[in-house]
């Protein structure tokens, strides 16, 4: 019996996670951060607690980082390197009243995207909790 490998129709490519869903405009990998809290019984219509991570080559650099996030309203950190990532400063931004809509994780995302390139930085993502 032959063996062939069968090629994947369009729809079963691989995704990059970083890429935009064309109908909501939200990033694959965000889509199934909010799968994943929605099947954890998550009610992302109600606020909640949501942190999001950027890292930094310099202390200067994550302070400016800080003081746009600030201004767009979130509470931000900036931590020391830790040991085995020495040199990459972290920046931590919460707000406790996010709601996880389309529109709210397209303006999050957009928002710390936007400091990280500005910056020479890179955003890490997002985490929220499952409930309010």
């Amino acid at each position: 019996m032959p063996f062939w490998k069968r090629s994947k129709p369009a729809d079963e490519a691989p995704v990059d996670p970083d890429a935009r869903s064309p109908q909501l405009g939200i990033r694959y990998k965000d889509l199934a951060l909010l799968g994943a809290m929605m099947q954890q019984g998550a009610d992302l219509t109600k606020p909640r607690h949501a942190l999001y991570f950027l890292y930094f080559g310099d202390r200067a650099m994550a302070d400016v980082g800080a003081a746009e996030a600030s201004g767009a309203g979130y509470a931000c950190e900036v931590r020391e390197p830790l040991p085995e990532s020495s040199g990459q400063w972290s920046l931590v931004c919460e707000r406790h009243d996010v709601i996880l809509d389309p529109p709210s994780v397209i303006a999050a995302d957009d928002l710390f995207q936007g400091i990280a390139d500005r910056l020479a930085g890179d955003f890490d993502g997002w985490e929220a909790a499952a409930r309010p």
